[in-house]
């Protein structure tokens, strides 16, 4: 009689299916890499058949390895599912995973989650940063809080804001006050953005030319870091208000000029349009007050 093919070993191929990669699927599944070479050799044995095309770096699954995918990787996915449904159901604390870029985790999330907690303290939230979008497909995470148009294949994306660009500076570089012409910003040391294009954007949406000083003086890699070197009266910086809002009301840092200028791109929370729990409608419905919009 044949014994039954392992269900590991299934797991581990429609994993790296999902992620065409060995070392990352590895990663997902909290393995080593040769653990899941194993498993997909164990797999092409009991079949016969090659279920992987392996590259320098990347693996692509065979035209016998994608008819496997394709018959199994929907149960997997109704699996996990289910795992998620009961977790959230099981009594103590839940864990809710956030996703998000670091500016955001840094200058406006996270001095507000104290109010989320205290509401729903079951609920313990994980921030993780990242500045690409997390795989809220496979991975651990719940929801993710993005910058961008809102159109994210296979997810809702639900409008938080839109963000405009200020500029700030330190109330000591600014003893004068505030700056009669936005071309006067010229005149000042100047803190960049990591591409440099923030000033010369903003520059040109007052209708001023960019010289080549708008693109000198030190880049950061976020505006957080701006903040910092902004209140740290190093230059004038050019940042999205939402960050800039409790630099400002705490006095760390000053409007330059009363100039903003709108971003083309808005925030979004962005979950699985098949993945819905109490925890992550309880954080959508406390982030969208939080954000003006419900």
């Amino acid at each position: 009689m044949t014994s039954p093919v392992s269900f590991g070993a299934l797991r581990t191929f429609v994993e790296v299916g999902r992620q065409g990669s060995i070392k990352r699927a590895a990663f997902a599944l909290n393995v080593t890499p040769g653990a899941v070479s194993q498993q997909i050799k164990a797999l092409e044995l009991r079949f016969g058949i090659q279920l992987l095309e392996r590259g320098n770096r990347e693996v692509r699954l065979s035209t016998h390895g994608l008819l496997l995918f394709g018959q199994i990787a929907p149960g997997f996915e109704q699996i996990d599912a289910a795992v998620h449904l009961f977790e959230d159901r099981r009594p103590g604390p839940q864990t809710l995973v956030i996703s998000t870029v670091p500016s955001f985790a840094a200058c406006w999330l996270t001095p507000r989650l104290g109010h989320f907690t205290a509401r729903h303290p079951q609920i313990e939230v994980q921030i993780e940063t990242s500045v690409q979008l997390a795989d809220l497909a496979n991975g651990p995470v719940d929801l993710a809080i993005r910058h961008g148009s809102g159109k994210y294949l296979g997810l809702d994306a639900t409008l938080l804001f839109t963000p405009r660009l200020v500029a700030v500076g330190s109330p000591s570089l600014l003893e004068n006050g505030v700056l009669q012409s936005p071309g006067d910003c010229l005149r000042y040391p100047l803190l960049q953005d990591r591409e440099r294009t923030d000033w010369p954007s903003w520059l040109e949406a007052q209708g001023v030319k960019p010289t080549r000083s708008a693109t000198k003086g030190p880049s950061y890699a976020d505006d957080a870091l701006l903040i910092q070197a902004a209140i740290a009266g190093q230059g004038l910086a050019i940042v999205r208000d939402v960050y800039a809002a409790r630099a400002l009301q705490a006095g760390g840092i000053m409007l330059a000029i009363d100039a903003p200028v709108p971003t083309p791109a808005s925030y979004f929370i962005v979950v699985r349009s098949d993945r819905t729990s109490p925890k992550i409608a309880a954080f959508r419905q406390w982030i969208m007050r939080e954000a003006g919009v419900a």
